[in-house]
């Protein structure tokens, strides 16, 4: 998986989808049905479960209690001081994926992987087995 950086203020969600996917950020914004939700509101996990299902992709998500998260497994964390509204990153073979590393950036936003979470994971949406 390759870091995607997220476009629009509220696109984590879509950049990590286009990541898990491998397709670009445009290509995975067509699979959410309320694309606009990238610049204003942001998404929820089912919007993510919607899209990816749209790919033939089945996942499912939780709320987080502890467990070992596995890749492939994309988490929200709660909101922060460093990221006020929570952000989604997707968990990969070379750490976490974030389509906005260099937040609160405005002007260019680059994504990039880390070895940390940045936050506490309140929800996380896996692979269904």
């Amino acid at each position: 998986m390759k870091s995607i950086t997220q476009e629009q203020p509220m696109g984590c969600a879509v950049a990590c989808v286009a990541s898990l996917l491998s397709i670009s950020y445009q290509d995975a914004l067509s699979l959410f049905s309320h694309p606009a939700r990238a610049s204003t509101k942001g998404f929820y996990c089912r919007d993510i479960i919607a899209a990816l299902a749209r790919k033939r992709v089945s996942y499912t998500y939780k709320k987080y209690v502890g467990n070992t998260i596995k890749d492939g497994t994309i988490v929200f964390f709660h909101r922060s001081n460093s990221y006020p509204l929570g952000h989604y990153l997707l968990k990969t073979r070379r750490g976490w994926m974030n389509p906005w590393i260099n937040y609160p950036t405005i002007t260019s936003a680059k994504a990039g992987f880390q070895k940390r979470l940045p936050g506490k994971a309140q929800w996380i949406i896996n692979p269904m087995n």
